[in-house]
C-alpha cells in the first residue's frame, strides 16, 4: 500500500509539471501582446487571436479526449498529448507570420487539450471524494505556478531575449515531462473494450442530467469573466502607465499566487464556508479585485488586486472541479472532459469579445461589466447547491 500511495504521488507530481506548462503556454502570449503586435505590425484584436484560438482549440477537442481517455487509459493520453505539445510549441517559436503563429497556437491548445481533465479525472478514479478537494487543490499547484511563470516569463521574453524564446522554454519543458511520463509507461493500465457508441450514449446521457448542465453553464460563464479580463491586465498596464512587460507581467503573475494561498488554506477554508460558502466568497474577491483594477491608481495595486482575484477565481472554480469529477464515475474522463470544454469555450468567447472592445470602451469597462458577471453566475451557483446537498462541508 505504501508503494502504491507513493508511485500516485509521484503521478500527480508529474501531472502538475504537465498543467505548469499547459497553464504557462495558455498565458503567455498575454504579455507578449505588445510584442507581438510591433513585431508583426498587427491591431491587438489580430494580436490577441493568438490567446482565443488556443482557448477555442482547447475547448473543442475535450470531447475527443475525453472518451480516448476513458477507452484507451487516462495518463496514456495526457503523455501522448504531452509529447505533442513539444512539437506544436517549437512550431511556435519558429512561426514566420502571425497566420503562423496563431496556427501553431490552436494547435498547442489542442495538443494541451488533455493534460488538465484528465489528470483531474484519474485523481478523480484514485482518491475518494471526502480528500478529493484538497488533492485536487495541491495538484493545481502547478497550473497556479504555470499561470505566474506564463505570464511573467512572457514579458521578460519580449523585453531581453526575444518573443521566441518564450516557446523554446515551453517546448523543453513539455520534453522533459513526456519523457518521464513514458518512462512509467508500464502504469498506464489497459485498454478498455467500450464501444464508441457506447461513449456517445454516455455524453448523451451526461447532457440530459440537469446537475451536469449546471455545472457546464456555470464553468462556462466563469471562464467568460475571468478571463476576459485576466487576458487583458498586461496590456492594460502597459499602455495606462507605461510600465515594461516585464512590470506588467508581474500583476497577472500574481493570480496565481492567490490561488497557492487557497491551495494551502483549502481544508480550513472548506470546513469553515462550506462548498456554497466558498463560491460566494470567491465572488466577493473576484469582484473587488476587478473593480480595484478598473478603477486604476498605482499600477503596483494591480498586484495584489490579481492576487485576489486569483484567490478568488480558485475557490470558485476548484469547487466546481470536485463536482465535477463526481457528476458520471462510471465516464469520468468524458464528464470532467465536457466540462472542461465549457470552461474554455466560455473563455474563448470572453477573450475574443474583450479583444474587439478593449481599444473602443477601454479596459476598465470590460473588468466591471467581468466583475458583475462574476457575481451572478456565483450567485445562482451557490443557491443550487445549497438546494442540492444543503451545503454540507467534507473535511
Amino acid at each position: 500500500m505504501t508503494g502504491e500511495l507513493a508511485a500516485s504521488r509521484r503521478t500527480i507530481a508529474l501531472l502538475s509539471l504537465g498543467a505548469f506548462a499547459a497553464a504557462a503556454s495558455m498565458r503567455v502570449c498575454d504579455s507578449l501582446l505588445p510584442a507581438l503586435v510591433r513585431g508583426f505590425g498587427v491591431s491587438t484584436g489580430e494580436a490577441a487571436r493568438t490567446i482565443s484560438f488556443f482557448a477555442l482549440a482547447y475547448g473543442l477537442t475535450q470531447m475527443l479526449y475525453g472518451p480516448m481517455g476513458d477507452r484507451y487509459g487516462k495518463l496514456r493520453v495526457v503523455a501522448t498529448a504531452v509529447s505533442a505539445s513539444v512539437v506544436t510549441s517549437l512550431g511556435a517559436m519558429a512561426a514566420p507570420g502571425i497566420g503562423w503563429l496563431i496556427g501553431f497556437r490552436a494547435a498547442s491548445g489542442a495538443a494541451a487539450a488533455a493534460i488538465m481533465p484528465l489528470s483531474m479525472a484519474w485523481i478523480g478514479d484514485q482518491i475518494a471524494y471526502e480528500n478529493r478537494q484538497a488533492t485536487l487543490a495541491r495538484f493545481l499547484m502547478g497550473q497556479m505556478l504555470g499561470f505566474i511563470a506564463g505570464q511573467f516569463l512572457g514579458g521578460v521574453f519580449a523585453d531581453h531575449l526575444g518573443w521566441r524564446w518564450a516557446f523554446g522554454l515551453l517546448a523543453a519543458i513539455y520534453l522533459a515531462t513526456a519523457i518521464a511520463l513514458w518512462a512509467q509507461s508500464g502504469g498506464f493500465g489497459s485498454a478498455a473494450a467500450t464501444s464508441p457508441v457506447a461513449y456517445l450514449r454516455g455524453i448523451a446521457a451526461i447532457g440530459r442530467a440537469p446537475w451536469p448542465r449546471r455545472i457546464f453553464a456555470t464553468v462556462f460563464f466563469e471562464g467568460f469573466a475571468v478571463f476576459a479580463s485576466l487576458a487583458f491586465i498586461p496590456w492594460h498596464l502597459h499602455r495606462r502607465f507605461d510600465v515594461s512587460l516585464t512590470l506588467a507581467g508581474l500583476a497577472p503573475g500574481a493570480f496565481g499566487l492567490g490561488g497557492i494561498t487557497y491551495a494551502i488554506f483549502t481544508r480550513r477554508l472548506l470546513v469553515r464556508l462550506g462548498e456554497a460558502g466558498l463560491v460566494r466568497a470567491g465572488a466577493a474577491c473576484m469582484a473587488t479585485g476587478l473593480a480595484g483594477l478598473a478603477a486604476g491608481g498605482h499600477w503596483m495595486l494591480a498586484i495584489p488586486e490579481s492576487a485576489l482575484l486569483g484567490l478568488g477565481y480558485y475557490m470558485m472554480h476548484n469547487t466546481l472541479q470536485t463536482n465535477a469529477t463526481q457528476m458520471a464515475p462510471a465516464t469520468r474522463g468524458t464528464a470532467v472532459a465536457l466540462f472542461a470544454s465549457s470552461f474554455f469555450l466560455g473563455q474563448s468567447t470572453g477573450v475574443s469579445i474583450a479583444s474587439a472592445i478593449a481599444e473602443p470602451i477601454g479596459t476598465p469597462v470590460v473588468f466591471l461589466v467581468s466583475a458583475a458577471l462574476v457575481i451572478a453566475t456565483a450567485a445562482a451557483f451557490a443557491a443550487a447547491l445549497r438546494g442540492k446537498r444543503g451545503d454540507k462541508a467534507t473535511a
